[in-house]
């Protein structure tokens, strides 16, 4: 061993320590160490930025914007709703959840997918009478094994496509990934649908968040228009509209406030304080042609859907103890505040001044574009969605049509991947998918800067000879072994490593490792290539090694030592399953 392959080893080794110990964020560690291995050498000064220009950065921080685009047009959203049948049974309900989030996870971000999905999950568990937690371990895990499935369902895919381009000369294509993603897809969501009951049954951590899952009532304020039909008629009237399930707390007139009796007249421009199940107060607001509070909304100018979401306040929401009128909601976000409901207490105040409070669940409306950064950027629980129909229908379908335009275009060869898919991102900046205030959020910039940094800092091992080493040492461990156990290898390597360590930086790692040793054994490195891929894209065993575990941890109340029970079986029936999937479809020779 050189002198300058122990250097690139300790790197190396040292980055990986510290990503395992998880004090600092992996971009920050990824950049410390591309400043190490420059000043020792291993990089030369010339490479040390190399990565920041580097198609793989291109292709992930673009793929992030369509995803986003797709994510935020509302055509998921209007597609589940619509093909969603009333399930009762636990597998048939299980089986169109996970079916359902693979295949989106093959076109957007997996977590997106996921995201999208979890308060339907939320609603099948309340109907079956079980724990939110038997659903959404198997959805995390089959989020991650529908990414598989085309080049641009995750980023391993991404990273070990460039890298075979840089090996053989040829990158993989979009579809290449899909018949052993296709197959392992499959093969493991059977396994989770059969053998869900390994999940244990567990309570939201976040007892407030299981409470307002429960909530049955909402506080809400409106007003009687010049030509609502409630002018003119007594309060016990209006109310009878919602079945008996809708009270009012208070009449606003002018500067008074007056006591809701039964018998009083109600005037043009009153103000009604009112409390009621969800859709009685739909009956009540709808059928009096009353004004919900909150400016109107101009589709046309908001250019999408106008929809109104349920949402909790969790208890690390930044609308903790502020107001609606303090926010400036309409304003500021083009947002109105239609509702609150509160477990077990009454609300007196009027909707703008009521001080959120954890738990609450809050009714909001706005565009399908401005709503969904709004609950992730204040940290609110998306539950429920219900239509209001203003805008334009067909719209949304252009986010859908930018997507399969770029994918057709990629299939074929007639246009780099990098640049379809540059110029997807654009497209949905220009025909505003995407607010461009948004753009750069949906872009994960830790992400991007981890692998511009990560690039040449991998690329020593293969500059100083290092994967040559790595892989004669395997070599001469695999020389007895059959073509399949060689591959096994490679897999179960990847897939232990991607525990402690980003997904794409696993790639990054393994894959010169892996061609290089398919070359030793004179093997081709396209099976070995997709091994890594596969080993680095299935990460069951833990809460912290993908971020689709990390955000079920929390709504499911799973520990730590859940994730094994049911991801390591998935684990091995993965590994029995690639082998001779990828020995069929990519042969050694």
């Amino acid at each position: 061993m050189t002198t300058q392959q122990a250097l690139a080893f300790g790197v190396i080794a040292l980055m990986m320590a510290v990503f395992i110990w998880d004090r600092f964020r992996y971009d920050v560690v990824a950049c410390c160490a591309l400043i190490l291995a420059v000043a020792l050498g291993v990089v030369p000064f010339d490479r040390a930025f190399s990565g920041f220009s580097d198609d793989i950065v291109i292709i992930v921080g673009s793929a992030l914007v369509v995803s986003a685009g797709v994510a935020r047009s509302g055509i998921v959203d209007t597609a589940i709703k619509r093909f969603f049948p009333t399930l009762t049974s636990i597998h048939g309900q299980l089986a169109l959840l996970l079916i359902v989030v693979a295949v989106l996870s093959a076109f957007i971000k997996n977590i997106g997918a996921l995201a999208i999905l979890i308060p339907v999950a939320f609603q099948f568990a309340r109907k079956s009478g079980v724990s939110p937690s038997i659903y959404l371990m198997p959805m995390s895990f089959a989020a991650l094994l529908g990414g598989l499935m085309t080049q641009i369902g995750t980023s391993p895919n991404i990273v070990v496509s460039r890298l075979r381009q840089d090996i053989t000369g040829e990158s993989f294509s979009m579809f290449d990934f899909t018949p052993v993603g296709a197959t392992l897809s499959l093969v493991g969501i059977a396994f989770l649908i059969v053998f869900y009951w390994l999940v244990p049954e567990r309570k939201n951590e976040n007892p407030e968040l299981h409470e307002a899952l429960e909530v049955k009532t909402y506080f809400s304020e409106a007003s009687v228009s010049e030509d609502s039909p409630a002018a003119g008629k007594e309060l016990n009237e209006l109310l009878g509209l919602g079945d008996g399930d809708v009270v009012a707390t208070a009449i606003l007139r002018g500067s008074a406030r007056m006591a809701p009796f039964p018998d009083v007249v109600l005037l043009a421009g009153d103000t009604l304080l009112l409390e009621g199940t969800s859709n009685a107060l739909d009956k009540v607001v709808s059928n009096g042609k009353l004004k919900l509070s909150g400016k109107p909304m101009n589709a046309a100018k908001e250019q999408g859907h106008i929809i109104s979401i349920e949402a909790v306040v969790t208890p690390h929401s930044a609308l903790v103890g502020l107001s609606a009128r303090r926010l400036s909601l309409h304003n500021r976000r083009g947002i109105n505040l239609l509702a609150v409901s509160r477990h077990g207490q009454r609300i007196g105040e009027r909707l703008g001044e009521v001080t959120l409070d954890v738990g609450d669940v809050i009714l909001l409306q706005g565009s399908r574009r401005n709503l969904p950064a709004f609950l992730q950027e204040f940290g609110c629980l998306p539950l429920a969605q219900r239509e209001i129909l203003l805008g334009t229908p067909r719209r949304a379908y252009i986010p859908l049509l930018i997507l399969i335009a770029a994918m057709s275009v990629t299939a074929v060869g007639m246009v780099p991947v990098a640049v379809a898919f540059f110029a997807a991102a654009l497209a949905m900046v220009i025909f505003r998918a995407i607010p461009i205030t948004d753009v750069y959020n949906s872009v994960d910039g830790p992400i991007l800067v981890m692998l511009a940094a990560l690039i040449p800092v991998s690329d020593s091992l293969r500059t100083t000879g290092g994967s040559e080493l790595i892989a004669g040492w395997l070599g001469n461990f695999a020389h007895h072994l059959p073509p399949f156990g060689a591959l096994a290898l490679i897999l179960v390597t990847a897939m232990a490593v991607t525990p402690f360590l980003n997904n794409a930086a696993t790639v990054l790692v393994m894959a010169p490792i892996a061609a290089s040793f398919a070359a030793t054994l004179h093997f081709r490195p396209e099976a070995f290539l997709m091994a890594v891929a596969i080993g680095a894209g299935c990460d069951f065993l833990t809460p912290i090694g993908h971020q689709c575990n990390t955000l079920v941890m929390g709504p499911g109340g799973y520990r730590f030592s859940d994730y094994p029970r049911l991801g390591l079986p998935l684990s091995f029936i993965i590994v029995l399953v690639s082998v001779p999937t990828l020995l069929y479809f990519w042969p050694l020779q």
